[in-house]
């Protein structure tokens, strides 16, 4: 077989010396090329994957697929056949033969940022052919700057910011719901610049410094330099976004380009499928971090394993993974804040704080996972400041006028989605539950007519467990799943209907993050029957099967996407995510309920009445050993009870390194979590805790500590505070949109206020508590003023907006803009947000910033809160 592959390799590359051009045209990156090749079609038992290459093909044509086969993940190999690649590919020659910039593309520009499908993890589509097609007389005529400015504009028409959940969508998905998060909107963009030749590659900071989330954006090369603007949000020039400020704070931006990559910028990391780049100089300050690892006699140590972790969401997520050298050393080029580093090797750990610019950092590694330890640390981010870009009034003029025209070409387009009427018509005609039909038909939105479809044509037996079916797949499913993956997974579905985990876990075709496809019924015609039988009464042999036919290579899949089920059966490859989810799908197929374990990620099965542990590792399958644990907390007015991944977070330490847990909503709020004793297996642990303050800064309290089996472990949850600085005391979307008073159209948030702080009050007509708020801001109204910062005042309904005399307050800022609080959809928000017990008593203010953050919240009757709001305002 080998010498297939050599053979075939060899043939590829026959045409040096023909007439036709090539892609590649250095020769020693070619045969870089043709090696990596062959080593990835080793990993396969059959050609049949590969069998694209026997067609009569271009040496460009040629060239450029075993380009994208060579550093392709594996799963893209076992979900889409070749002549999908090779659509791609000759679409791409298209658009540079074509496009009056084709030719200036630099040959490697070309190849690692206009050539390559994948850009993020979404599931690949035929977006390119479709967009070229769309665009191509749009752009065409202009210059290369000009034509980016437009893309995004026509991606402007097509999307529009939505917070979403983490799997990101295809991009003619995009197109079809009208809407995606930032990692969408980014693929979404540098598809649609890829699709005419213009090459673009997709921006991220992993994690903020400064505040909690992350964000993606785009960048796009125009005549020897990269340009940055944020994907879907058109600006009248390039390097211009809302996150310019930011990004100036950020620690780390990145960005993976396909392949073995050697450009100027700083190499991260090199895999088998990407090369991870440090593009951060181009957007802020930045300095070099050096850690030394020593033993406890100051022994430098080599190959210890580094991690550089940000503080994001009440934990530390690791950014970076260095190795050691000869003297002990490792180093990361990244902004001038702080970051905890944490170094393991052969069971001992060391860890401390390395702030960049300043001090280096020298870590002993002579600690013990089980050590109880607790400690105080503060973490500073990077300074503010600012990336400067010149415009015009004209241009912004220009760029708002074009910008609404867009909103009106997206809305038309939404406004031909389902309407609540006709969902109500809908669940009549099916006589199903009508809150639920309208709840699926108006998440679906431009995949109304799959659902629609599906519920029509379902078996009238069949329609309450269709419906069951349509409330256990995500929000995000309803809007980009296919019929025909619907009605498998009704249809072909097996196992006991009554049980309590039917719907959840046997149903359910969603496991992880993974596109949903059709796979049961064919999981179970490719495997044989007697096989079937023994796993359906003992699960462990499946465990077995996959630990005897499925071959791992995770090194081949670092981006860890996703793979289908049916893909894995048929090649037998897969990392070991794959395997968890294939293992899942199986159980599920035949029907024994089956998951991963949200918090712990552990693979579970459950028979005999309880959850079963999955050990792959290991001969003896049994679940782990669990105590318990609890923490003591004071609840504070500001803080009755803290949320996990706001306040506080938990890992587990294994093989040395800290393994994130996962407890989210109400389920993650102390009372509920820790208060009493939580099972969990046992191990060593460690409880972080922060609180974040107005200028990003964080107050961190870090807690070790072990729990043993059948024992109660006893900590305490610390939230630190501080007197001297204000403190970020709760979360809003400040999206979240409200209607202006004499508008017809509602406005988010920020779209109102601009970057910055901004103040909103949710206001009571007629009650004495509001007058008072009102009379008391009135009497520091030149203060206000001098802020300069917008203070909504929103009304609950238009009830309380018509009894509403603005006149019987003289005096007030003119920076208050008034509007109505649209199903009490932003009063709700900040009720749950800030724990406020009595959502009617207002009124309510709050002093929050462009990502969310509330540092002030006032409820009901207050004296001086004008007075109250400016101390806290001077302090930011």
């Amino acid at each position: 077989m080998k010498q297939y592959f050599y053979l075939m390799a060899a043939v590829l590359f026959i045409g040096t010396a023909c007439s036709e051009k090539h892609l590649i045209t250095d020769p020693e990156y070619r045969v870089q090329v043709e090696k990596d090749f062959v080593a990835k079609q080793s990993l396969f038992s059959g050609k049949e994957l590969f069998s694209v290459f026997e067609k009569e093909l271009m040496v460009e044509e040629k060239e450029a697929l075993m380009f994208l086969y060579a550093y392709m993940p594996v799963v893209d190999i076992t979900n889409y056949d070749g002549d999908y690649f090779l659509r791609n590919v000759r679409s791409s020659l298209k658009a540079k033969e074509e496009m009056s910039w084709g030719q200036t593309i630099p040959e490697t520009v070309f190849r690692h940022f206009v050539l390559p499908i994948r850009v993020n993890n979404e599931d690949l589509d035929d977006a390119r052919m479709v967009f070229y097609e769309e665009l191509k007389d749009r752009v065409k005529g202009l210059s290369l700057y000009d034509a980016v400015l437009e893309v995004n504009h026509w991606c402007h028409e097509k999307v529009v910011y939505t917070p979403t959940d983490g799997r990101t969508i295809a991009p003619l998905a995009c197109v079809k719901t009208a809407q995606g998060r930032c990692g969408e909107e980014s693929t979404f963009t540098v598809t649609a610049l890829r699709a005419v030749g213009i090459p673009a590659r997709q921006i991220y900071t992993p994690r903020w410094a400064h505040t909690d989330s992350n964000h993606a954006w785009v960048e796009a090369w125009v005549n020897g330099q990269w340009y940055f603007f944020g994907a879907c949000e058109p600006e009248p020039v390039l390097n211009l976004g809302w996150f310019n400020g930011p990004a100036y704070r950020a620690m780390l931006l990145h960005t993976r380009v396909f392949g073995k990559y050697g450009g100027p910028e700083e190499i991260m990391t090199t895999t088998a499928n990407f090369t991870e780049i440090n593009v951060l100089e181009n957007y802020a300050p930045t300095a070099k971090g050096i850690v030394t690892v020593v033993n406890s006699d100051g022994k430098p140590l080599e190959n210890v394993d580094v991690e550089f972790k940000i503080y994001n969401s009440a934990d530390f997520f690791t950014v970076a993974t260095r190795q050691t050298d000869s003297e002990g050393k490792c180093s990361l080029t990244a902004g001038k804040g702080d970051m905890f580093i944490w170094a393991s090797e052969g069971g001992k750990i060391g860890y401390g704080k390395l702030s960049f610019g300043k001090d280096d950092l020298t870590i002993v590694l002579d600690k013990t996972p089980g050590e109880t330890v607790a400690f105080d640390m503060d973490i500073v981010p990077p300074a503010d400041g600012v990336i400067p870009a010149e415009v015009t009034d004209e241009q912004k003029e220009e760029n708002v006028r074009r910008m609404a025209e867009e909103d009106e070409i997206r809305k038309a387009y939404v406004s031909t989605f389902y309407t609540e009427e006709k969902a109500q018509t809908l669940a009549k005609k099916l006589d199903l539950d009508e809150q639920r039909v309208t709840n699926y038909m108006l998440a679906s939105r431009g995949n109304w007519e799959t659902i629609e479809r599906f519920l029509l044509e379902a078996d009238p037996e069949k329609r309450d467990l269709a419906l069951t079916l349509l409330g256990v797949i995500s929000v995000k499913d309803l809007q980009d799943i296919q019929g025909s993956v619907l009605v498998a997974h009704l249809n072909e579905t097996t196992g006991d209907c009554e049980s309590p985990y039917f719907a959840e876990y046997v149903l359910n075709p969603r496991v992880s993050t993974e596109f949903l496809t059709t796979y049961k019924e064919q999981l179970r015609n490719g495997l044989s029957a007697d096989f079937l039988q023994l796993a359906a009464q003992n699960p462990v042999k499946i465990i077995e099967w996959c630990n005897n036919e499925l071959k791992l290579i995770n090194e081949q899949n670092p981006q860890r996407i996703m793979a289908r089920p049916v893909g894995i059966l048929n090649a037998r490859v897969c990392d070991t995510d794959a395997r968890d989810i294939f293992f899942v799908s199986l159980c599920r197929s035949i029907g024994i309920p089956a998951r991963i374990e949200p918090a712990t990620r552990k693979v579970q099965y459950y028979v005999e009445d309880k959850w079963n542990d999955v050990n792959f590792a290991g001969k003896e399958q049994e679940n782990a050993k669990q105590g318990s644990v609890m923490a003591t907390y004071q609840p504070t007015k500001r803080l009755p009870d803290p949320a996990y991944g706001n306040h506080y977070s938990i890992s587990r330490i294994v093989d040395g390194k800290l393994q994130s847990q996962y407890y989210r909503g109400a389920q993650g709020r102390w009372s509920r979590l820790l208060k009493e004793p939580k099972l969990m297996d046992t191990g060593n642990y460690m409880l972080t805790t922060g609180t974040r303050m107005a200028n990003g800064s964080i107050l961190i309290h870090i807690d070790f500590f072990q729990i043993e089996e059948n024992a109660t472990a006893e900590t305490g949850l610390v939230m630190r505070e501080s007197k001297d600085d204000i403190q970020v005391i709760g979360n809003i979307d400040a999206e979240a949109l409200y209607l202006p008073v004499g508008e017809e159209v509602q406005k988010s948030i920020l779209a109102t206020t601009g970057r910055g702080y901004f103040i909103i009050g949710i206001l009571g007509a007629r009650q004495e508590p509001t007058n008072h708020a009102l009379k008391d801001i009135a009497l520091v109204a030149s203060d206000f003023e001098k802020w300069d910062r917008k203070m909504i005042l929103l009304f609950p309904n238009e009830q309380n907006l018509k009894i509403f005399d603005k006149n019987e307050f003289k005096g007030l800022p003119g920076t208050i803009v008034y509007g109505l609080d649209a199903g009490s959809a932003v009063s709700d928000m900040i009720v749950k947000a800030m724990n406020l017990s009595d959502a009617s008593s207002l009124p309510i203010f709050i002093i929050a910033d462009t990502f969310g953050r509330v540092v002030f919240v006032s409820q009901g009757y207050t004296i001086g809160l004008g007075e109250q709001m400016m101390n806290v305002i001077h302090k930011l």
